[in-house]
């Protein structure tokens, strides 16, 4: 293509791709972005669905699993602030690299663990890696899309999360009988390490990232990209501005953010708390409640049909009724379900029905804060943004599976329990709908 005789702003690149309809290029990078998080799906949720063997294997008690669930939780957490903001300085896709290395290494070594502390500490390397790309995710699937399409594609790239867990639970419900819960990791690892196969083959750099930071031949790499793209290439460097070698954690408490920031991390910190107790312990539940290890997997299995579904239903109505009020509505059905869930005597039929819509609720409706945070955000500070908002909320991921185990082991009926963990999504859907950033009512 011919380069332009007039080389555009930062701002009007930005506004080139917001305005365009999205190639193909950029719906495969949006692909690639859900494909990695199936991958994480997997990763994460293989604990819950192997947590029954682990604990019958070592004799292990609720609060101990509830440990393991946290250790990768943990390891999440620090990735979250650790990797994800270098990002921002070395690049989306060096630190895709960096993160599944992490997880690859942390899922095969815990395919060969002899010991109750070795899975901890695999679980907090493999949980580093997660919690490095999560939020680096969210940004470059906001990167390449359009304003039209941009909430769409970042919630359901949120929703290959579930899809990752089903395949997860169906693979574990025939593996673990025949080959033992070990084989579940092997598995896992291998997928992960075609990720990163895939991804030191397939993915480039984001346009945003190479406009904003210039890096060794970010001409080249921007004209290529916007060749995929269909858009004329540019003849020199846009203006670079003021480009900072990290983003200091102090930008996202300017006056122009600070509310925001604050709003997010309490509504991340309560719904993570709700969100990741359900999916740690719902097989374990089910199979407690006297159901046989497979149909206790397909129980845990359901809950990720519904978080699919429900991250599907919500990025298609989403245009139409904006972040600000269908996060709510999502979090106070979810509400309502649970309540409902903890206090009724169920058959396995009513059983499987209430969990599909409790994933369909609670997680369909938290999906909806990865868009709102790539929004509260612009793209110089995005990672940094969301990666300190998903690091400062997974503190109550680590703290939901591992004290409802502690609450189970002190005698809390499950009606209690269910009532309990029920309260903070009325607190998540609250802080969604007075986050004061213009931006999520685009």
């Amino acid at each position: 293509m011919t380069p332009v005789t007039e080389t555009p702003s930062q701002t009007s690149l930005k506004t080139l791709i917001d305005d365009s309809p999205m190639s193909g290029f950029q719906v495969l990078m949006v692909v690639i972005c859900f494909i990695m998080n199936m991958n994480d799906g997997i990763d994460v949720l293989v604990v819950s669905f192997t947590g029954s063997e682990i604990v019958r294997e070592w004799a292990l008690s609720k609060s101990d699993l509830g440990y393991v669930f946290s250790a990768g939780l943990t390891g999440m957490t620090a990735g979250c602030f650790l990797l994800a903001p270098f990002s921002d300085k070395i690049g989306r896709r060096k630190l895709f690299i960096i993160a599944l290395s992490l997880i690859t290494g942390g899922m095969l070594l815990s395919s060969i663990v002899s010991a109750y502390y070795q899975l901890l500490l695999c679980r907090l390397i493999t949980g580093l890696g997660i919690g490095g790309i999560l939020p680096t995710l969210a940004a470059v699937a906001a990167e390449f899309s359009n304003n039209k399409r941009r909430d769409f594609n970042v919630g359901i790239v949120q929703a290959g999360w579930p899809i990752g867990a089903i395949l997860a639970g169906f693979f574990t419900a025939w593996a673990i009988p025949e080959f033992g819960w070990r084989s579940a990791y092997l598995a896992a690892g291998l997928i992960s390490t075609l990720m990163l196969i895939s991804i030191m083959l397939f993915m480039p750099e984001s346009l945003a990232f190479l406009v904003e930071r210039q890096p060794k031949n970010a001409l080249r790499q921007i004209n290529t990209l916007l060749s995929r793209m269909g858009h004329i290439t540019l003849d020199k460097l846009p203006s670079a501005g003021n480009i900072h070698p990290t983003v200091p954690y102090a930008d996202l408490f300017t006056p122009a953010y600070r509310a925001s920031t604050f709003r997010l991390w309490i509504g991340i910190f309560f719904g993570f708390i709700t969100l990741y107790t359900l999916m740690s312990w719902v097989p374990t539940l089910a199979k407690e409640l006297g159901m046989p290890f497979e149909l206790a997997t397909y129980v845990g299995t359901a809950l990720n049909v519904g978080a699919f579904s429900g991250g599907l239903v919500f990025g298609l109505v989403v245009g139409r009724v904006g972040l600000r009020k269908l996060i709510p509505a999502f979090m106070l059905f979810a509400f309502g379900v649970m309540l409902l869930y903890g206090n009724m005597k169920m058959g396995y039929g009513l059983v499987f029905l209430m969990t599909f819509f409790i994933g369909f609720f609670v997680q369909g409706g938290f999906n909806g804060y990865f868009p709102t945070t790539a929004r509260v955000y612009p793209s110089a500070m995005r990672t940094t943004g969301v990666g300190l908002a998903m690091g400062v909320g997974r503190f109550g991921a680590i703290l939901g599976p591992a004290l409802f185990g502690i609450l189970s082991d002190m005698g809390l009926s499950l009606p209690t329990l269910f009532s309990l963990f029920s309260l903070p999504l009325l607190v998540a859907g609250y802080m969604a709908y007075t986050i004061p950033s213009r931006n999520i009512d685009a």
